[in-house]
Parts: structure tokens; sequence; C-alpha cells
């Protein structure tokens, strides 16, 4: 680049259109909401048939549209303001440097060159004349540097090394100012969709591609940035993005969408728009791990050999070890995908018999463990009244997320007809290592099952706590430290035994934990001998059991496992619990519509306890 493009160079302007694209972005997202919580959720609600359905689809591909359209225009509007700041870091270097050389009485030329007056002891009898040096080619080389002192050394004009040390610094800003425009002309020409109306895979696949081109040019950029708290802590988290401008906040989005997402402290709109933005680049990014998969499929069959005669069988066949490795990973591809397509099907039927909308405030693919990573809201649980997270069990997976996704739909659905016009907001919350196995030798496990040792909920117990200080500082950051709402923790199986090892976690001055009510339903044990152990105030701890297979999950947990301090659990009376009527056949009813358990758990979510029926 040269001296008078950067002198012309106004950094404003591309700030200005960096705004430009941002208030595209923000026209799309809010373009995006009408269209998913606005337009087809209405259209859910009241039309059925086959014009309604073929209108969803059209709706459903013009919000993945602006969903695109929202993302991209969001970085492009980042690298703009990231190319504006290398530049007008340069220009402000160019500019000291045409100063200070002006101040010297030195001249700088259109190519960069300066020009020094005569000056100096008279030599021979005349003063040593002035002369030129030529622009610095930018930073030297430490032989280059020397050669270069000693030259300034030597010369009889001191206004010499004045005009070398001025030419440098212009040599330096030029050289910073095209290394800026080299750097970031390619990664702003490949921020343009593909010459079609369809959103796939493959283009967020590039989404985040793109994304991780621009962060890598933007260092100094998000250098510039106020920097979130190292510690975590979700006040100081909600304090930091207080205060942020709009700006820092977009640049946050749209370069570190995977680590907002998974702020404890952020308001569940922010995180939901992160987090749709890491489960469409992951769906992206596992199908064409799939797809490349798929085609590396070895031999399937080789002939089966007797171990009796060293024969081959002639027509029999066994499946060779290589595909079966093949086929378990294939199938693990398969799962996570089918799990991120289930939660963009909760999306999809907001506005079903009145299902508010819904927030995905946590999301990873991998998640802890290997499991994965859910935190889907129904409704709003920073603006709700009455709040209801769910703590899923044994055997939870990203793959299989569908039934837990669809026991928080149906607690918001009971809950709500409960809560008197007052809003409400269910969460399920699977953020842990979950044991695997509950029974002897189930899913491929030994004698003594995964879901028999506390320590899976030992190592995931601080996780929650951690979320629930969260969910507390969002609601005060969104409520202005106003009305924090009615809070009720729910956890099922082993979910419970978690919920006692996070009640346990907290130290001093931390206290209980943030929320007002606790359910346990079919627990094995709480790591606890009474409820006032964890925290829980009298009157505020729930219980319920069920029949079949469920007194086999809390006879284990109590005798066997011993996940109760003392052999005792939650159902026992001197636990301390309300020990609510339960109808649940067996361990997976209590949420069977229509059923007393379900009831039950609703009321106290929608803090109708007088209504709530004991044993």
């Amino acid at each position: 680049m040269d001296l008078a493009t950067l002198k012309a160079f106004e950094p404003a302007e591309y700030e200005e259109a960096a705004d430009g694209f941002q208030t595209v972005s923000d026209t799309a997202s809010a373009a995006k909401d009408t269209v998913e919580n606005g337009v087809r959720a209405g259209i859910r609600n009241t039309l059925e048939g086959k014009a309604a359905d073929a209108a969803l689809r059209e709706l459903k591909e013009l919000g993945k549209n602006f969903h695109y359209v929202q993302t991209e225009c969001a970085l492009v509007s980042t690298a703009l303001n990231a190319f504006a700041l290398d530049m007008a870091t340069a220009k402000r270097k160019l500019t000291a440097a045409l100063t200070d050389a002006e101040a010297a009485g030195c001249t700088v030329s259109a190519d960069g060159s300066v020009s020094f007056p005569a000056g100096g002891k008279e030599v021979d009898g005349k003063v040593p004349e002035g002369g030129t040096v030529a622009v610095g080619t930018g930073i030297k080389d430490p032989t280059a540097s020397a050669l270069e002192r000693q030259a300034v050394s030597l010369h009889p004009n001191p206004n010499f090394g004045k005009a070398v040390e001025f030419a440098d610094r212009i040599g330096d800003a030029l050289k910073e100012a095209t290394d800026a425009d080299a750097k970031w002309a390619p990664k702003l020409g490949v921020l343009k969709a593909d010459d079609d109306l369809v959103v796939s895979d493959r283009d967020w696949t590039d989404v985040s591609d793109d994304t991780r081109e621009v962060a890598k040019g933007a260092d100094a950029y998000v250098r510039s940035l106020p920097k979130p708290p190292r510690s975590g802590d979700p006040a100081e988290v909600a304090e930091w993005w207080s205060g942020l401008s709009d700006e820092q906040r977009s640049a946050y989005l749209s370069l570190r969408p995977d680590s907002i997402g998974a702020m404890d402290g952020l308001p569940a709109t922010v995180r939901d728009e992160a987090d749709r933005v890491v489960l469409a680049e992951s769906r992206g990014a596992y199908q064409d791990k799939l797809d490349a998969w798929t085609k590396k499929e070895p031999e399937h069959y080789r002939p089966y050999i007797s171990p009796i005669t060293g024969l081959e069988v002639k027509g029999a066949f066994v499946e060779t070890d290589e595909w079966k490795e093949w086929d378990k990973k294939r199938q693990d591809l398969q799962g996570r995908i089918h799990g991120m397509d289930l939660i963009q099907d909760r999306f999809d039927r907001t506005g079903t018999d009145g299902l508010p909308e819904a927030y995905l405030i946590g999301f990873s693919p991998e998640g802890k463990g290997h499991d994965g990573k859910v935190i889907l809201a129904n409704g709003n649980p920073d603006t709700a009244d009455h709040t209801g997270i769910y703590v899923p069990g044994t055997g939870t997976l990203l793959k299989d997320i569908g039934g837990d996704l669809g026991r928080g739909e149906t607690l918001w659905h009971e809950s709500d007809r409960y809560a008197q016009g007052q809003k409400v907001a269910t969460i399920t919350w699977f953020d842990y290592d979950a044991p695997l196995q509950a029974m002897p030798f189930e899913k491929g496990g030994g004698l003594f099952p995964e879901a028999m040792f506390d320590r899976y909920a030992e190592k995931g117990g601080p996780g929650l706590s951690h979320y629930l200080d969260g969910n507390l500082e969002a609601r005060r950051s969104v409520s202005g430290n106003g009305d924090l709402g009615h809070i009720t923790l729910t956890g099922h199986s082993y979910g419970t035994t978690l919920i006692g090892d996070a009640a346990k976690s907290r130290i001093w001055p931390e206290g209980a934990l943030p929320v007002d009510d606790v359910i346990a339903v079919g627990s094995p044990g709480m790591q606890a001998e009474h409820a006032a152990d964890l925290g829980i105030p009298q009157g505020h701890m729930w219980a319920e059991k069920g029949g079949g297979n469920d007194a086999g999950v809390r006879i284990g947990g109590k005798y066997v496992a011993g996940l109760g301090d003392d052999w005792t659990i939650p159902t026992d009376p001197e636990f301390g619990a309300n020990i609510m009527e339960s109808d649940a056949e067996d361990h997976g009813a209590f949420w069977d519509e229509g059923s007393t358990s379900l009831r039950n758990q609703a009321l106290v979510i929608a803090g109708q306890y007088d209504k709530v029926t004991l044993e």
C-alpha cells in the first residue's frame, strides 16, 4: 500500500459498513424469530391440512435462510471492524511519523522518502548538506539494524539519523497496512453465499470455516475487547456482559458462539442465539464426517472358519472385526446427528398446542464424557414466574434426548394449566457424564452397573450448581434484580443423586442451591440422610415413588449402592420430604399424561402447594 492511499484511508467508512451489515444481521434475526415463533407457530396452532403442511415446509426453509444471513452478516460486520482497527493502527503510526518529520524540518515525498535539511558542525568550512532517505521496507533483521545504526553514527549531519528514523517508521506503517489489506481481502472475499436459496449442511460447515478464518485474522481486534472473567463466576460474567457495547457483544457472538453459549450467567436469549449457531454448524460438520466415513466401509463379511475342522464352511459368513468397528463409529455419528435433529424438531413444534418458544441455552455434540450436552428451555426462564428444571438420570445420551425433552414439554403443559395465568418455563438440563447402566450386564456393562457408584454424580454436581447460580444471575440481569421468580429443581433416578452432590459441593459463602423447591422422582438416594443436610428448607423437599421396576431402583440404591446416607432415600419418612401421591406403574411412568404423579409435580412447579396430594 502506498503513502497516499493510507493517508486517505478512513476507518470510519468501514466501521459504518460494519454497522450496516450488523443492521442486516439484526433484521434477519428479527425476521427469523417472526417466521419461526410467530407465523409458523400460529399456523401450527390454528391450521391443519396439506396446504398448512406445505406452508410450514416453505417457512422452515425461509427461517433457515434468515438464520444463515443473520450469522454471516454478523461475521462480515466483525471482520470489517477488525480490518478497520488494523488499518487505523497503521494510519496512526503513519500520521505520527509525518507529524514528527514535519516538526523536525524534514519533508516527506509522495513515495514515502524523507528529505532532511543541512545541519551539524562545519566540515572544511561547510555545513553538511541535506539529502533524502528512501522509505523503509519495514521491520529489519538484527544485521540490517546494526548497519543502519553504524551509518547514522558516522554521518556528519545529525538530521540524517532523524530522517532514517522517520523513513523506517513510515515504512513500518505502510507494511502494516499492506499486510492488513493482504490478510483481510481474501477473508472478506469468501464471506458470501452460494447461488441458491437452500441453506445446506455444507453451507453451515462453510460458516464454521469462515468463523475460524476471521478469528485468526482478528487477533488485534479481539485483544481490544474487554475480556470475560477468567473465573467464570456467573455474577462476574453477567456484569461483564452488561458492560459491553452492542458491537462488542456482536463480535463475541460471531467469533466465539461456543464460548458464549456455554457461559453461565448470560441471558437465555443470548445463549440461545449462540447455541443455535453451534447446533447448525455441528449438524453440518457431523454430516460431513458421516458422509466421509460411509465411503470407507470395509468388507462386511468373511467366510466362516470352523473352529473344529479349521476349514471354511461353505455358504456361511461372519461379520469382519473391521466392519464392526466401522459400524460402531457410523452408529455413533448417526446417533449424534439424530439427537441434533430432535432438538431442531422441538424448535419446529413451537406453537403446537400452545407450546412456547424454545431456548437452547447449552449445547455440545460431545459434552462431558462423550455423552453430549443439551440444556433446552420451553419458555424464557429469565422472565418466567415459575421455572421447573428437570435433571435426567442413568442412560441419558444426546441420541436419545427426545424422551427427556418430551418430559420437559409435558411438565410445561401441565404446569401452565395450574399457573393461574402466570408465565411458566421448564428446562431439560443435561450437562454431565451420566452412568449408562442401571442393572447388571445392561448395555454391555458388567456385574456392577455404573449407576451403583456416586462418582458420576460427584463429578457432575458442581456443574449443576454452577448452572443454577448462572440461572439466578441471568434473571437478575434481565429483571434489574427485581422479581427472581419461583424455581423448582426436579431430578429423576440418578439425577436426584446428582442434585444431592450439587448441594454438597457448595462451600461457604455460597449457601444452599438457589432454588425454592426440590422434587426427587424415583430416587435411589441423594447422598444425604436428611433434606436439611442439603440445605433444603423444611416443607420444600418433595418425593415420588412408583411401582414395578421403580422399587428395584430405590431398593438397590438404598441397600446395595448406598447412594443415600445411613440407608436413607427421599421416599423414607425420616428423610424429611413431602411424599406425594403417585400412580406411576414403573420407573419411567411419572410423566404419563393425566397421571397423579405428573399433576403433583406440576402443582409444585406452579407454587400451588395446597393442592398437592400426599400419601
